[in-house]
């Protein structure tokens, strides 16, 4: 995808409301990031962290693997795990990559995916990325959930030129 059509399908991408000490510009363009260069580190990224909230409020992060499919964040785990269950109690998310040198954080609501055609897709690339794992979404054990987290809102930055390169995307509705 070029950048010209990445724009056309994205919402134009602006500086983060950060505090003036950051040193980030808000009238400044240049340097920002375009939408294709967060689709390519979350391709490429293997591990990813995610950040939930326990019923009583205490945050919970871990790490996980998990797939860019379609312009949305695909991850499994079970019913029964300390974030599947903070899921169930409350959707709102946090992703982000293990990297804090090429940064992307997604925030939105995790969504519960059921369809047999996602989830074909889904075992197909988990099973591309992560050398013939197979997280076997319809034959798995019955406490086996997977999750799509479409972005609200998202970051991205280059630690090596984050006064420049400081993205943020604020979307409206789902794609």
């Amino acid at each position: 995808m070029s950048e010209e059509q990445d724009d056309q399908i994205r919402p134009k991408p602006e500086r983060p409301h950060l505090a003036e000490g950051y040193g980030v510009d808000r009238t400044k363009v240049e340097g920002m990031l375009p939408w294709s260069k967060v689709c390519d580190l979350m391709t490429t990224s293997r591990n990813y962290w995610i950040g939930t909230t326990r019923p009583d409020g205490r945050p919970h992060a871990m790490p996980l693997w998990g797939v860019w499919l379609d312009e949305a964040f695909y991850f499994g785990t079970n019913r029964n795990s300390r974030k599947g269950r903070n899921l169930a109690a409350n959707p709102e998310l946090v992703v982000h990559l293990e990297s804090g040198d090429e940064v992307v954080i997604f925030e939105g609501q995790a969504e519960e995916v059921t369809a047999k055609a996602i989830l074909s897709k889904i075992t197909q690339a988990y099973a591309t990325k992560y050398a013939g794992f197979d997280p076997n979404p319809e034959g798995g054990p019955p406490e086996a959930i997977y999750y799509r987290l479409r972005p609200k809102v998202a970051y991205a930055w280059l630690e090596n030129d984050f006064v420049a390169s400081a993205t943020r995307w604020h979307f409206d509705s789902t794609p």
